[in-house]
């Protein structure tokens, strides 16, 4: 595949080949479906499109869905998220690729470009921008598209957006909102990495600091979570007021960004939005304040404001730029605003996207397996996949749960008691 592929350099593929070899250790349940897969060969004859974060887990995704028979083409979800050893492993490996770390805009997109022109049958995405740019631009592909699945929470509100505007044209399983995609990997996934990748990245103490998360959603919960296990004083800004008192019964402080903005150290951006941190924060931030996203799209931090408010600004170390305000104030933005877990880390736990990507995989293999009935929009993740996935992983912890009784099962169906 390298004549066909467009990459930083094959010759860094044994450093992706270890990667791919340490993370499938850890990954049982996508073991077993690769298993399967090479049993059953549920993708024999169609071309797959993957467009994810390109690093050692999602790697092996790869090579799962090329053991069930697909003709496989990966493509980045974010230019600084790819691993270009990774890459270079999974072309060595018979995988197309258009990737490399630090794309440019331009390029980002001609690498989606170059994928779409292959002509998918199905599509794995993550954030929307493929299946997006497939409506946009190759509109003609779409009745060759079988469906595809959807890995993010802002993905999904992308989608969703497309849905109720009348334009999704193809069905996409909603991955993000199955039980044990958003309990664990935005949880506890985005719980550990985002700090991985601000500690990593930083260096400098958590414990006692006023750490500032915006957005909680599972995501949010998680981040909050780990940042109270480091020490620190955390204060949870909301626009939900459910979520609100659910931030506040679980022990954090919760206040507007407005307020804030003034006392916090380290802010974490987990909301999916856009310019939830800006110019009057900006102005009003504590010198040092460290900045770090944690959500798809590196639209949270307004950067243009951030540089109209700095007189001047620089790269002062790899992952980090300095911003110094009029009065002397330095804030530290983390991975150019971009997701910190991935750009400035290596993502997710290997155990987490065992999860999340075993969700996938027999998410795509259910749309083959029910092209002719599923219905353009966007579509629930089958129960029975989100129960087979955790079954696989308890089995392989070795752990047994209790089984209902016959006479329990018939109390709770009775409902006079």
């Amino acid at each position: 595949m390298l004549s066909e592929s467009s990459i930083r350099d094959i010759n860094l593929a044994s450093s992706g080949e270890a990667k791919l070899s340490w993370v499938q250790n850890y990954m049982p349940v996508l073991n077993k479906v690769k298993e399967d897969f090479l049993r059953n060969k549920p993708f024999a004859g169609k071309k797959v499109a993957v467009c994810l974060h390109l690093e050692a887990k999602t790697g092996y995704l790869a090579l799962v869905l090329k053991a069930g028979g697909a003709d496989v083409t990966v493509t980045a979800s974010n230019p600084l998220s790819t691993q270009d050893d990774v890459v270079a492993a999974l072309v060595k490996n018979g995988i197309r690729a258009y990737a490399w770390h630090g794309a440019s805009d331009e390029e980002y997109r001609e690498h989606h470009r170059k994928t779409l022109d292959l002509k998918p049958n199905l599509i794995v995405d993550d954030g929307g921008d493929l299946i997006a740019l497939l409506h946009k631009e190759y509109s003609s592909l779409i009745p060759e598209i079988i469906g595809g699945c959807e890995e993010t929470t802002t993905g999904i509100i992308r989608l969703k957006s497309m849905e109720n505007n009348g334009v999704l044209k193809i069905p996409v399983v909603a991955v993000n909102d199955a039980l044990m995609k958003y309990l664990f990997d935005n949880r506890y996934g985005t719980g550990q990495s985002v700090w991985d990748g601000i500690n990593g990245t930083t260096n400098l103490l958590v414990a006692g600091k006023n750490v500032v998360v915006a957005g909680y959603g599972w995501c949010g919960r998680g981040a909050a979570m780990r940042a109270k296990g480091l020490g620190a004083k955390v204060i949870v800004t909301e626009i939900n007021p459910i979520r609100a008192n659910e931030a506040l019964l679980d022990g954090f402080n919760v206040m507007s960004m407005d307020k804030a903005a003034s006392i916090g150290n380290i802010f974490v951006t987990v909301t999916g939005n856009k310019n939830v941190l800006r110019k009057e924060h900006f102005e009003v931030m504590p010198e040092g304040a460290v900045l770090a996203n944690a959500g798809h799209f590196d639209v949270e931090i307004c950067k243009p404001d951030l540089e109209k408010v700095a007189v001047s600004y620089k790269t002062i170390k790899p992952n980090i730029e300095e911003f110094k305000m009029s009065d002397g104030r330095k804030i530290f933005l983390l991975a150019e605003g971009r997701l910190v877990n991935l750009a400035s880390g290596n993502g997710h736990p290997a155990e987490i996207m065992d999860l999340s990507f075993a969700i996938q995989a027999l998410s795509l293999e259910y749309v083959v397996e029910n092209q002719k009935k599923l219905k353009s929009g966007v579509i629930p993740v089958p129960e029975q996949i989100d129960h087979e996935v955790a079954k696989i992983r308890l089995k392989a912890l070795k752990i047994e749960i209790d089984k209902i009784t016959e006479e329990q099962e018939e109390y709770l169906n009775n409902w006079i008691l």
